[in-house]
């Protein structure tokens, strides 16, 4: 039986649907109209689209051009569109947005397409290129289903304006600029870094895939956490690239074989080279920011985390990677010694307060206090084992400790820490200030201060040279007192040495003997000149280095023997640019007279002696050098402490070893003297220096002053004989 529909009833239904349509017609115009009117939130002008509101992180630079690491809240840095690889344009375009260069912000194709597949249960992704890059830039994805869809609205008037302010290449520009590619790494040129190593001009074809495939879900298609989902992930957008005709089949085919080949270099404050020194960069860069009133145009303060700012440095990439190597290969071994040396013996025997204070000072200490637990229930829970994570040269190791015997273990472990500047210009190459950033954070090249031991002898002897006094004069060694202090010696040689010979062998009765002529004042009086920071008080045992002082003043202050007398301020800051290139800061370096010339000659004279045949000879018998080096070895009380300053024509380099206490040292002085604990992280690092080619290292002599010498050089110079295994006099200097 088949019904028919009256005229009456054919008129009545179209009125419906045509009311229907009216009606949905009006309610989307009016909708559409608050969206644009800013009803449901405000939209961005045309300045909130030329200064898009994205967290830029700041990079800073080396002087060999090498991004050492950033400042940031999103790890994000902006890129040129010639700075991309063509992969990765033909990549993104391909799988987010094929029809990207034939719409103006909106392809309502593509749109009711996919609402199409969404309504029969294919879910899909509509958005193109300018909405999720608006997005991006200026909004959260929200959860709620209609404010979603006011969202998605809001989107499209944004896009339509990107469209119509910027040209294609900008847009995908800024896109790639902005979205996340995880593992805190926003933006193509983070990701770039973080996956491969490389920069974004840089990525292959296989490579580009994989990072654009980590936008339809970068922790669903990890290649850390899931390479299988990556790979796949990547494959598909190799033949979405394919399909669109943006590579050949055969391409398709080869880098389809391609495995994932990641560098993975995650990013965080605590990884990558110059940990310490990018810490100690940011403290001091807010200190100038502030102290010279340095702010935006508005007058507000700049982010480092936020601003994108360039920092300009002169750490050397390259000689800082080596500082850290040659750090590491040593340390390995002499730690390994030291647990040897205290095996079965307890070395917090007399000092168990060094213990009891760091407990005391302890982060979980002070969590068991703040919950109202008493001494005694503290006291157990510090001796509970627990599962946790420690650090050790072989790498991170999960272990189960408890945390006293964790607060054992870290004050036992042997820290260590490099500076190595030029001379003459004064710029810092590599500062390297302790193990491990993660696990210890106190820096000690600048903020550390150590007793300086025997590296404090030059100064002394500086100011006799200074004050008539020859490197050829000979003095009995034998005990001196002065107003009742009567230093002890360590292995004393005996008889007359010349001055030269008894600084290369750090002979403690000599140096007093200097210091009782020349007074403990005017030594003072010269380590300032040279750039000593810390308190000097004027005693005669300041001779053998009973002062503390840091590794950046001391390094600072050996560069005045290598540059003419003149001491040049340690420089790691060259300038600070904003995002857009406008120089902020620039530094302007201070230079002071410090010591005369022929003075500074002679110290080089006598601290060659120091590695020809002195305390600092192994240089020569173990690690083989052969070119001139002057320098100094430093051993405090108890070998508390362990010091080696060198000094060759274009590098001087101070290298300090010891715990954070200094109740806990090697107990012999073989073991614990600087030549042991530090001289050969110096030979490490320099090994690796001189066999770069490109670095330009000379092995050359020190240039001697341009006037004539006038001091008395004529003095039989010793030298180590590898070949005999003993200190030959080698020849006679006579100007």
């Amino acid at each position: 039986m088949t019904s028919h529909l009256s005229n009456t009833e054919i008129k009545k239904y179209n009125r419906i649907f045509w009311k229907i349509i009216l009606y949905t017609t009006l309610f989307i115009v009016v909708l559409l109209s608050s969206v644009g009117l800013g009803l449901f939130g405000k939209l961005p002008s045309f300045r909130d689209l030329e200064n898009p509101k994205s967290n830029l992180a700041s990079e800073i630079i080396s002087s060999d051009k090498v991004i050492l690491g950033t400042y940031y809240v999103q790890n994000r840095s902006n890129v040129q569109f010639n700075q991309i690889s063509p992969y990765v344009i033909n990549a993104l375009i391909a799988t987010e947005d094929s029809r990207f260069y034939r719409h103006s912000g909106i392809d309502f194709r593509r749109t009711f397409t996919i609402f199409f597949y969404n309504l029969i249960g294919k879910k899909q992704g509509g958005s193109t290129i300018p909405q999720q890059l608006a997005l991006n830039l200026f909004s959260e994805r929200a959860k709620n289903p209609i404010k979603r869809i006011i969202q998605k609205l809001q989107e499209w008037f944004i896009a339509v304006k990107i469209e119509r302010n910027y040209t294609k290449e900008e847009i995908i520009t800024m896109y790639l600029n902005t979205v996340d590619f995880g593992h805190n790494s926003f933006g193509i040129k983070s990701a770039s870094r973080t996956y491969y190593h490389t920069t974004p001009d840089k990525l292959t074809m296989a490579q580009a895939a994989m990072l654009v495939g980590l936008l339809k879900g970068s922790s669903y298609y990890s290649p850390i956490r899931n390479p299988e989902r990556a790979l796949t992930r990547r494959n598909t957008v190799l033949s979405r690239m394919q399909k669109e005709g943006y590579i050949s089949e055969e391409e398709f085919l080869n880098n389809l074989r391609q495995p994932l080949g990641i560098q993975y270099q995650p990013n965080s404050h605590n990884d990558g080279l110059a940990a310490y020194f990018r810490a100690t960069l940011k403290a001091e860069i807010k200190k100038i920011f502030e102290k010279q009133n340095i702010t935006k145009a508005d007058g507000t303060p700049y982010d480092l985390d936020r601003d994108g700012l360039k920092i300009y440095t002169t750490i050397d990439a390259r000689l800082q990677a080596y500082a850290e190597d040659a750090q590491k290969e040593y340390l390995k071994e002499l730690q390994a010694k030291f647990w040897e040396h205290w095996k079965n013996k307890d070395p917090f025997k007399g000092f168990e307060n060094v213990i009891q204070q760091a407990v005391k000072r302890s982060d979980r200490y002070l969590q068991l206090q703040d919950i109202g637990k008493t001494e005694e229930e503290i006291d157990a829970e510090m001796h509970k084992p627990i599962r946790m994570e420690i650090f050790t040269w072989n790498g991170r190791k999960d272990t189960l400790l408890s945390p006293i015997d964790s607060i054992r273990y870290y004050k036992m472990m042997l820290r260590n820490a490099v500076m190595s500047m030029e001379p003459l210009t004064g710029y810092v190459k590599a500062w390297v200030g302790g193990d491990n950033f993660e696990y210890f954070k106190y820096d000690q090249v600048k903020t550390g201060v150590r007793q300086v031991g025997s590296t404090a002898k030059p100064f002394t002897y500086a100011v006799a040279i200074d004050n008539g006094f020859s490197p050829c004069q000979e003095v009995m060694n034998q005990p001196v007192t002065i107003d009742g202090w009567t230093p002890k010696a360590y292995k004393p040689l005996s008889g007359k040495l010349t001055l030269r010979t008894a600084l290369a062998h750090s002979q403690n009765y000599i140096a007093a003997f200097m210091m009782q002529q020349v007074g403990p004042q005017a030594v003072v009086d010269l380590a300032k000149k040279m750039g000593i920071t810390s308190e000097i008080p004027p005693y005669p045992s300041i001779c053998l280095g009973t002062f503390d002082a840091s590794l950046y003043d001391m390094v600072g202050a050996y560069s005045v023997f290598a540059n003419h007398g003149l001491w040049t301020e340690p420089v790691y800051l060259l300038r600070i640019e904003d995002k857009n290139g406008n120089v902020l800061y620039t530094h302007k370096p201070r230079v002071v007279v410090a010591l005369n010339n022929q003075t500074a000659y002679a110290m080089l004279f006598m601290l060659k002696g120091v590695i020809d045949e002195g305390t600092g000879r192994r240089l020569r018998y173990r690690y083989g050098f052969t070119n001139p080096i002057a320098g100094k070895t430093g051993t405090t009380q108890n070998n508390s402490d362990g010091w080696f300053i060198g000094i060759t024509p274009q590098l001087v380099t101070g290298v300090w070893t010891g715990c954070e206490d200094r109740a806990i040292h090697f107990r012999s002085t073989s073991l614990g003297e600087g030549a042991n604990m530090a001289l050969p992280v110096w030979a490490g690092y320099m090994k690796r220096a001189y066999a770069n080619i490109e670095l330009k290292i000379t092995k050359k002599d020190f240039e001697p002053p341009k006037d004539s010498i006038t001091v008395d050089l004529n003095c039989g110079i010793k030298k180590w004989n590898n070949s005999s295994k003993t200190i030959e006099t080698v020849e006679v200097i006579s100007y």
